[in-house]
């Protein structure tokens, strides 16, 4: 990366923004389509752990823990987090188009998900906060009948919790698709056609 040294610091952190830009963008689409998070590999979201844990009665866990159940719970709870995605998705953008990058040289020349690491602390959990209505209104509208029986089965389980334990896994998801995102950029440059990104990360 000698090369890095000399180039200008805003067109290093311009890289970075465009590196981003590219990941996020790539992320979102996958994620946002009809069963996105549900056919990933690396953003497919689980049933939440206390719908089936130790507050569950035997009664309960019988019903929660059937295949049939259990399929529907998981189809639902990732066609939710789209829905909440959709609404992260602009925040994400506008936090890469104003976020502060104090080292860029650090970013480039860090790991396959620097970039992405410092977007994420960046971001804290405001994609949560913003996520949860979507989430809210996913669960209500892809299967509002089983999540009606779960809480009706369930101690101390409501739907507010349940949002809140989708939204989360959603925000944790939603980064690690950027982050295998930017990987694949700095692996490969060269595909995304943009001739600064390949001039920075091309050097690698």
């Amino acid at each position: 990366l000698a090369g890095c040294q000399s180039a200008p610091e805003l067109s290093l952190t311009e890289a970075i923004r465009r590196l981003l830009t590219l990941a996020s963008q790539n992320a979102f689409a996958d994620l946002i389509r009809e069963n996105g998070f549900l056919s990933s590999q690396i953003a497919k979201l689980q049933v939440p752990e206390f719908l089936g844990g130790s507050n569950v009665s035997l009664l309960a866990g019988l019903l929660l823990n059937s295949r049939p159940v259990q399929d529907r719970l998981l189809r639902v709870v990732n066609r939710a987090a789209e829905k909440g995605a959709d609404l992260a998705a602009p925040i994400v953008a506008e936090t890469v188009r104003n976020m502060s990058i104090a080292d860029a040289l650090s970013i480039v020349r860090g790991g396959p998900s620097a970039a992405t690491d410092l977007l994420q602390s960046q971001l804290g959990g405001a994609l949560i906060d913003r996520m949860l209505p979507g989430v809210e209104g996913g669960l209500r509208l892809f299967d509002n009948e089983i999540i009606s029986q779960v809480i009706s089965r369930v101690a101390n389980v409501d739907l507010t919790r349940i949002v809140g334990d989708v939204a989360g896994k959603a925000n944790s998801a939603i980064f690690r698709a950027i982050a295998a995102q930017e990987a694949n950029i700095r692996t490969n440059p060269a595909a995304t056609n943009d001739p600064l990104l390949i001039a920075v990360f091309g050097l690698r």
